[in-house]
C-alpha cells in the first residue's frame, strides 16, 4: 500500500556539515546543519508478498519479541543485550556480537531524545574505523579488520504500537552514490562521521506500518565487506489521528564479527 511522509533530506554544500550534539552542554540540544523537508511516497511492507532480506536489502523486518516492556530503569540492560545477542546470532549467523549504545526516543519536544528527523547512515568509512578502535582498542580492531564485521541496528518500538513518527527506509538499489555527503558529528567528549543523504526522486521509502514492541528493524548501517548502508530517517505522518500516544522506541547499535 503506498503513503506518504515527509521527510528531511541535507543538501550539498562546499563546506563540511555537522551536526551538534549536547550543544552547549545542555542534554537534549541539537545544533543541525540545514535541511531540505520533502514529501515521499512510501511502500508499506506490511503483508508485502516480497518481504525484505537481510543479507540482500541490508535491512528486515522481524518479529522478536521481548521481556523487557518499559526500559525506564537500570536493570533491563543486560537481559535486553541478552536477547539481541541471541537475535544476531540466529538471524545474522553473528559468532561474535558486541552490544555497544542503546538511546531510548520520544516524540515529544521536552525528551532528552527525540526521534532522529533526517536522512542518514550512522557512520562513515572513517567512522566505523573510528568507532571499531575506540570499542576494541588498536589491536583487536586491526584482527577484527581482517575479516568481516559490520555495524548493525536493533529498532524496536516501547509500549505502544507506532502511529507516529515511524522509522523508514530507503532501498540502497535506489541511491546514486553521487546521494551521499559526509557529515561531522560533535559530542563534548568526542566527534564522529556519519553520511547524510541528499534528496534523490529515484529513492524508494519502504516502512513497517503500525510496529508493534514484539517487532524490530534490523538494518546495516557498516559493513566491511561491502553491504551498503541504509539511509533511514523518522517519517513525519500520523497514522490514526484517534491514536495520541507518543512515538517511543529504543536503537540498540551493535558491532557483529560473522
Amino acid at each position: 500500500m503506498q503513503k506518504t511522509g515527509i521527510v528531511n533530506y541535507h543538501i550539498h554544500k562546499a563546506q563540511r556539515q555537522a551536526f551538534e550534539l549536547d550543544a552547549g552542554g545542555i542534554v537534549g540540544n541539537l545544533v543541525s546543519p540545514e535541511l531540505a523537508p520533502t514529501k515521499v511516497s512510501l511502500t508499506d511492507m506490511r503483508g508485502s508478498a516480497q518481504p525484505l532480506r537481510f543479507a540482500e536489502d541490508g535491512f528486515e523486518f522481524v518479529v522478536a519479541p521481548s521481556s523487557i516492556g518499559a526500559f525506564t530503569n537500570n536493570h533491563w540492560q543486560k537481559t535486553y543485550d541478552q536477547e539481541l545477542t541471541r537475535l544476531l546470532t540466529d538471524k545474522l549467523s553473528a559468532r561474535e556480537v558486541v552490544i555497544f549504545d542503546h538511546t531510548v526516543r520520544v516524540d515529544d519536544p521536552d525528551a532528552a531524545r527525540k526521534p532522529a528527523r533526517n536522512v542518514h547512515s550512522d557512520y562513515s568509512e572513517d567512522g566505523a574505523w573510528q568507532r571499531l578502535i575506540e570499542l576494541l582498542g588498536d589491536e583487536k580492531a586491526a584482527e577484527w579488520a581482517k575479516g568481516h564485521y559490520a555495524f548493525v541496528n536493533v529498532w524496536r518500538p516501547v509500549e505502544h504500537a507506532i502511529n507516529s513518527a515511524p522509522l523508514g527506509f530507503v532501498r540502497s538499489s535506489s541511491i546514486d552514490p553521487d546521494d551521499w555527503i559526509l557529515l561531522d558529528l560533535i559530542y563534548p567528549d568526542r566527534q564522529g562521521q556519519i553520511m547524510g543523504l541528499v534528496g534523490n526522486k529515484r529513492h524508494e521509502w519502504l516502512y513497517l506500518s503500525k510496529m508493534t514492541p514484539d517487532e524490530v528493524a534490523v538494518f546495516n548501517i557498516y559493513d566491511n565487506q561491502g553491504l551498503p548502508s541504509v539511509a533511514h530517517s523518522a517519517l513525519d505522518m500520523i497514522e490514526d489521528p484517534t491514536v495520541t500516544t507518543p512515538r517511543k522506541s529504543i536503537e540498540s547499535r551493535t558491532l557483529v564479527r560473522y
